[in-house]
């Protein structure tokens, strides 16, 4: 990973690697500006050549890679550092869950009589939610930040959009995309004759079976079709 220069006046000059910048703080040329990134701070230079950088980002639901990479020619680029930054959307979303849980309690607790409100609170023009939100004001706050660390000239962000549905089935096209798995069913319905009306654990049939998560909501499955199945009903003891 190379590490972040900055002239006497704190302009940004050309990453080096390590091993330069350790010489450079033993020789008394330089001091440490910055702990994370690592950023030094030359006290016998101001400014310089450098070369033209550019920022790579790759943009994620739960983690965003940034490169920072130096453009040799137009077709070959030369990586100095790579950063990962883990986003904080589940967490987000818990805690808004938990604070409406508690405001609906209070609310029960201590207005029983008023009469319930809806639709009253409007939302402004380009509104996320507080965890998209949160992803576009971090992968902002970075690229800002190496802006200013790194000589940065270009910024190019991969955009890539996915077929799900190609991904199960390669040769559907046209009106089929309308036409999902449960297309003439309801999930209950589908779900009993997809596994025959057993259990799909043990096969035991002619009992009552209840629909179940394959990974749990809790380790973060889903409510798709494809995350459901049907199992043997437990006994209640009351």
């Amino acid at each position: 990973m190379a590490v972040f220069v900055w002239d006497k006046h704190k302009q940004p000059l050309m990453p080096c690697s390590e091993k330069r910048a350790r010489l450079l703080l033993q020789r008394g040329r330089a001091v440490v500006h910055k702990r994370y990134p690592f950023t030094i701070r030359l006290k016998d230079r101001v400014g310089g050549e450098t070369q033209p950088l550019c920022l790579g980002i790759d943009p994620g639901s739960k983690t965003t890679g940034l490169a920072l990479m130096r453009e040799a020619n137009s077709e070959q680029r030369h990586l100095l550092c790579l950063f990962e930054l883990v986003h904080r959307g589940y967490k987000i979303k818990q805690a808004l869950q938990q604070r409406a849980a508690f405001r609906r309690r209070r609310r029960s607790a201590n207005l029983r009589y008023r009469a319930p409100r809806f639709k009253n609170r409007t939302k402004p023009k380009g509104w996320l939610a507080p965890s998209l939100q949160h992803r576009v004001d971090t992968v902002t706050a970075w690229v800002n930040r190496l802006s200013r660390l790194a000589p940065v000239t270009a910024i190019s962000q991969e955009l890539v959009r996915f077929d799900t549905q190609k991904l199960d089935n390669p040769e559907i096209s046209g009106v089929e995309y309308q036409q999902g798995t449960l297309l003439g069913y309801e999930v209950r319905e589908y779900l009993l004759e997809k596994w025959g009306r057993e259990c799909a654990y043990c096969g035991t049939a002619d009992t009552p079976v209840e629909i179940e998560h394959v990974v749990p909501r809790s380790q973060g499955g889903s409510n798709r079709v494809s995350n459901l199945t049907t199992t043997r009903d437990k006994p209640r003891i009351f």
